[in-house]
């Protein structure tokens, strides 16, 4: 179990309305930070290292796979991703609560090396309802939409395989589902030891 914070995990099929929670999380409560990922993508001309993402040589990031400092990685369109564990232990070290955007393949991962993780999953209130939001995009093809679709409503099964499971129907309910899962985290009797040895002298 790691000390300090918690290590809480969101995923969620594309429309669901994930990072717009994880966004309202964050201004919610000051403990919460966003796990920053390393990758092999050049970044772009807004993004800057160390806040968007840590840019970094496919060699280097190569080096850091074969030597276990990642918690999870995957490959995705021609680059790597990955988050470090050194990345967990600078937040959490801090009594700081690490939040992972992150899809069903790199939660899994993180879920196997950390056990103690928070893992929530996050549906839509029905399928009509993610139709509508994938639709309401405007970004895509008739064909490029149905396949987003299909891939989003496979993924909506994975939800067993979380700890918890949030319906994201009206958005402020969403929030406060999440901030008592963290808070009801927080008070696990395990994770009051510190409470504990003080009553005990």
């Amino acid at each position: 179990m790691t000390t300090g914070g918690l290590l809480i995990i969101l995923s969620a099929p594309s429309g669901t309305g994930k990072s717009t929670l994880v966004k309202l999380l964050l201004q919610k409560r000051s403990d919460l930070e966003l796990s920053i990922s390393h990758t092999t993508r050049p970044p772009r001309s807004s993004e800057r290292d160390g806040v968007e993402y840590h840019f970094v040589t496919a060699e280097t990031f190569e080096n850091m796979v074969v030597s276990g400092q990642f918690a999870e990685y995957a490959n995705v369109y021609r680059h790597r991703y990955g988050t470090s564990n050194a990345e967990i232990a600078r937040i959490t070290g801090e009594h700081r609560h690490v939040v992972f955007d992150i899809d069903v393949q790199g939660a899994k991962q993180l879920m196997s090396g950390y056990p103690d993780a928070v893992s929530i999953f996050v549906l839509p209130p029905s399928l009509d309802v993610l139709e509508n939001r994938l639709r309401g995009r405007g970004t895509e093809t008739e064909e490029s939409f149905r396949t987003r679709f299909a891939c989003a409503q496979s993924e909506t099964d994975n939800y067993i395989n979380y700890r918890y499971t949030v319906v994201n129907d009206v958005l402020d309910d969403a929030v406060s589902d999440i901030l008592s899962i963290i808070r009801a985290e927080e008070l696990r009797s395990i994770r009051q030891k510190d409470v504990v040895g003080r009553l005990s002298g």
